[in-house]
């Protein structure tokens, strides 16, 4: 159902042209593909966000945060409620006494990266080349070269269910494989709070010996994954305690799949990119094929870590 005219009304009259109505999420997301949320709404500032949330809330309409558009599909028919996107104060980094990094739930995990580099902080390094934003990367404990967010995170701030801001300690949460969530005392969901800002404790280390190391990393990236087309990424899991999810694509000759304009990276056989055209039921669809030939090929059904959303 599309929001109601006084909805419309009263977000206009708050967000002014920072809400747009209709919006194609194929400007949002690194796939290039989906239809349109109802409403799309950027908001600047700490208070601004706490108040959208309780507005949700109250009036029950949906709303997703939309970080950077990376890990994400939204499908063809779009998103119902509001798609909200983090900018300018929500998406700060700073840094709190020699070793300690704040970021804001809107600030590309890159940029914290490339921050903490050059204030000569190691930990973050592992994180270069995610695409994302920090709040997606905290939601997902993003991963690569064998770290994770759980081995540098010290905190999170959230909006609670109740709109009340709170400060959330590691020891409060459990980090598992692209997951986070609250330990079991805590006996509160996640998923039904909106993160704002994560706080790192990191180490010294001289810039220059981080910054040979970041490109060294990035160049093995850049040989491994594809680049020049459109993705949102690994696409699926890796199998807990085994191959790889490429690895298993690739034995089962996942790389000669395409639907449309979608189809299996020849570099990376664990990213499917948008060729041009292509929709997102193409992709879903080819996201089917691999399950198909990887279930047939090994009995192993891989999970897509990519996360689907909409119509």
């Amino acid at each position: 159902m599309a929001l109601q005219s006084k909805f419309k009304q009263q977000l206009k009259n708050r967000f002014f042209d920072r809400v747009r109505f209709d919006e194609p999420m194929t400007a949002h997301t690194t796939l290039r593909v989906g239809g349109p949320a109802d409403a799309f709404v950027t908001v600047t500032e700490e208070r601004e966000l706490t108040w959208l949330v309780q507005w949700l809330k109250e009036n029950d309409l949906p709303f997703f945060i939309v970080g950077g558009g990376t890990n994400l599909l939204v499908k063809d028919k779009g998103i119902r409620g509001v798609v909200i996107c983090l900018a300018k104060d929500l998406a700060t980094i700073s840094q709190h006494g020699s070793t300690i990094l704040s970021a804001m739930a809107g600030a590309g995990l890159s940029t914290l990266c490339r921050f903490a580099i050059k204030q000569g902080l190691a930990g973050l390094n592992f994180a270069l080349g995610i695409p994302g934003t920090v709040g997606g990367a905290l939601r997902m404990n993003a991963g690569a070269w064998k770290g994770d967010m759980s081995n540098v995170l010290d905190s999170i701030r959230i909006i609670n269910p109740a709109g009340c801001i709170e400060f959330v300690d590691k020891r409060e949460l459990t980090f598992s494989y692209r997951s986070l969530s609250f330990v079991e005392e805590k006996s509160m969901d996640l998923a039904s709070c909106v993160i704002l800002e994560g706080r790192f404790s990191l180490s010294l280390q001289r810039s220059e010996r981080l910054k040979a190391e970041a490109d060294d990393m990035l160049n093995v990236r850049k040989k491994t994954q594809p680049a020049g087309f459109a993705s949102a990424g690994c696409f699926f899991r890796n199998p807990d305690s085994r191959e790889s999810a490429g690895r298993l694509i690739d034995l089962a000759r996942g790389k000669d799949l395409r639907v449309g304009d979608a189809a299996v990276s020849e570099k990376h056989a664990n990213f499917i990119v948008n060729q041009g055209r292509a929709s997102a039921e193409d992709i879903l669809c080819l996201m089917n094929l691999i399950q198909e030939a990887v279930l047939k090929k090994f009995n192993i059904m891989l999970e897509p870590e990519v996360k689907i959303v909409g119509d």
